[in-house]
């Protein structure tokens, strides 16, 4: 291409805020300023159309395959394994405008930058905006049904929420949920996928940082606990006598810090974010606690033994107090490493560009976790100011997006010059 290593190809900023802010309009809630861009919303096929839209006007051909992600195609000059770069666009309920859809736009600019510049590709770089990254249906579908992963099982996903399901949810927007199960792709035609996505932690902007280069993806697994109890009067019931459902939650809380601190490491993360107590009475002994519990570490090993340091303290608690329990596995993904050759360029053209960058693992899942099953992965972090996100007021600075499109672009270009 005409730009040497002295003079690299630079991302167009303003015109990457310009795609960051329209994007941003589609599922706006006026009254918050939050986005309700929920997998397979409205708002979310409409924000899937826009940006097909966009690519078609570049004249990249795009479509939306049948687990909704929007793929496209800058075709290569070789027969070389393609490379693949995105994110995803959609968001939790009452969400920020950066959150995924930054790499899915960023790669878009990327994209566009080298096409401004005539650039013909060694390989086809394919840029994909995955379908339900947030996990309104219980995982990361698009990439899942990407990866090959998806069952049948998995269209039949009840979200209690919405009172519908994964299949429900696709025909109520005229998709064909069977098509899902056939997207999986050929592990032997890509050569390795790259995402950015803001950070969602304060790392970096504690550390003063302009990126962040992911080593490994923290893994995690999901429980859905029912402790049952007795109800009785609150007042009758002596104190000795009771099967307090909310007493074993309670215990089961305090407990969390403490297996940490003997079966955990610095990485380890644990969060009951949802609890209801029934019957809910105030002059009621609660006979019935339903909760969660998430539960994460990037490192396999000690994820397991989490896990069962966990279910014996649920034991004990429960054989103490004479509670019933019940507990489903909601999710379990396995943490992933990215791969060591690509967190090399990563550092080496950060370096070449200037930038300073910080080394770290990941401790939110990201669709890069699932395509660590069909190829090797890289990923940037930008920094997310205060560490917000997830939240309409989730930020980060133009000159650090900057930064990580153009790291981004580097790696396209490097990557593009493999000869794997």
């Amino acid at each position: 291409m005409p730009e040497t290593d002295a003079n690299p190809p630079r991302v167009r900023l303003e015109r990457l805020k310009s795609h960051v802010e329209e994007l941003a309009q589609f599922g706006r809630n006026e009254s918050d300023g939050a986005l309700y861009r929920t997998a397979f919303s409205d708002a979310d096929l409409e924000a899937r159309r826009w940006l097909i839209g966009k690519l078609e006007a570049l004249g990249l051909p795009a479509q939306m395959d049948g687990a909704g992600n929007v793929k496209a195609l800058l075709k290569g000059s070789g027969d070389r394994p393609r490379l693949v770069v995105g994110s995803h666009t959609d968001t939790v309920p009452r969400g920020g405008a950066l959150d995924g859809s930054l790499g899915v736009l960023s790669a878009l600019e990327c994209l566009q930058t080298l096409m401004d510049a005539n650039w013909i590709p060694e390989r086809d770089i394919e840029l994909v905006a995955f379908s339900d990254e947030e996990g309104r249906f219980g995982g990361m579908f698009g990439s899942e049904a990407y990866c090959g992963k998806v069952t049948p099982e998995r269209l039949e996903y009840y979200c209690e929420a919405e009172e519908q399901t994964l299949r429900q949810a696709m025909q109520q927007q005229g998709m064909d949920p069977e098509a899902a199960l056939s997207v999986g792709q050929d592990p032997s035609q890509i050569a390795g996928y790259l995402e950015l996505h803001i950070e969602q932690g304060p790392v970096l902007h504690h550390l003063g940082k302009q990126v962040g280069i992911v080593q490994a993806i923290t893994g995690l697994f999901k429980w859905r606990v029912c402790l049952v109890g007795q109800s009785n009067h609150a007042g009758t019931t002596p104190m000795n006598l009771r099967q307090d459902a909310l007493m074993g939650l309670a215990e089961f809380a305090f407990s969390v810090s403490r297996v940490l601190e003997e079966y955990g490491t610095e990485e380890s993360r644990a969060t009951i974010g949802r609890a209801q107590i029934l019957p809910g009475a105030a002059n009621t002994v609660p006979g019935f606690v339903e909760f969660t519990l998430d539960v994460r570490d990037p490192n396999p090993e000690i994820l397991r033994e989490l896990e069962q340091a966990f279910a014996r303290s649920l034991r004990a608690i429960c054989q103490r107090r004479s509670l019933g329990c019940e507990r489903e596995q909601l999710s379990w993904i396995p943490p992933v490493s990215c791969d060591p050759e690509m967190v090399a360029l990563l550092e080496s053209s950060a370096r070449k560009r200037g930038l300073q960058a910080h080394c770290m693992n990941s401790g939110a899942a990201h669709d890069a976790q699932i395509m660590a099953n069909l190829t090797r992965i890289g990923m940037i972090f930008v920094p997310s100011k205060a560490g917000l996100s997830h939240d309409p007021g989730e930020y980060t600075e133009w000159s650090d997006i900057e930064a990580g499109a153009n790291l981004l672009l580097e790696m396209i270009l490097q990557m593009d010059a493999r000869v794997a």
